[in-house]
């Protein structure tokens, strides 16, 4: 079994001791890594090139949100997933345009935790769920940027506000077919996997 390898950030040497002790417990998940900083999480990042790099937003010297920046550059392969005690608006969306695939409060349960990490390694986006609303609400009150077709961004808004294929298709008065096979050509263009992330990529992107 290929286990789902992970980066710790955190400047708080409890929490990550906590961390490394929940993630120990999972047969399919392995720690590779521990980081006190946004400095020594990068270069740990270039040297273990992670699936996961679980990391905290507010440290000393870089934050969490530069670290998703640089990030991409030097392991664009490894999703990173902030964990923080912080939420407030502007900073889900820092994250985000940042290139976080996700965004989880510490107050999460291990079970949640876990869950979520294996979902962002399927290729889905794990969001604490007043993030999801609150990027839900930022998209609702976005103008059309023109960045993309009508039909197109149509389609993206309409996956953010969570409807179904089929709600689409008697919305568009389409087939379902149709709209399933152009919902897969917009996660196509989006470099994206699911709906969640398909959100937050447009979001990140400035399309939302």
């Amino acid at each position: 079994m290929e286990r789902i390898r992970i980066l710790i950030v955190d400047d708080h040497l409890i929490v990550r001791q906590g961390l490394q002790t929940i993630l120990a417990k999972e047969a399919d998940m392995e720690v590779v890594g521990a980081a006190a900083s946004a400095e020594e999480g990068l270069e740990l990042l270039d040297q273990t090139r992670p699936n996961i790099a679980l990391v905290d937003v507010r440290m000393p010297g870089l934050s969490g949100v530069e670290l998703c920046r640089r990030a991409r550059g030097i392991a664009p392969e490894t999703a990173v997933v902030i964990l923080t005690s912080f939420f407030n608006e502007e900073l889900v969306r820092e994250c985000i345009r940042a290139g976080a695939r996700g965004y989880l409060l510490k107050d999460v349960d291990d079970l949640n935790l876990v869950r979520s990490l294996r979902d962002v390694v399927q290729g889905e986006a794990a969001v604490n769920p007043k993030a999801a609303a609150l990027l839900l609400d930022w998209v609702n009150q976005r103008p059309d940027p023109g960045e993309i077709s009508g039909e197109e961004l149509e389609l993206l808004r309409y996956i953010a506000q969570g409807m179904t294929n089929r709600e689409m298709a008697g919305v568009l008065y389409l087939s379902e077919n149709t709209v399933k096979d152009r919902v897969l050509e917009l996660f196509r263009k989006l470099k994206v996997k699911g709906r969640v992330e398909a959100v937050m990529e447009g979001v990140r992107r400035g399309l939302l």
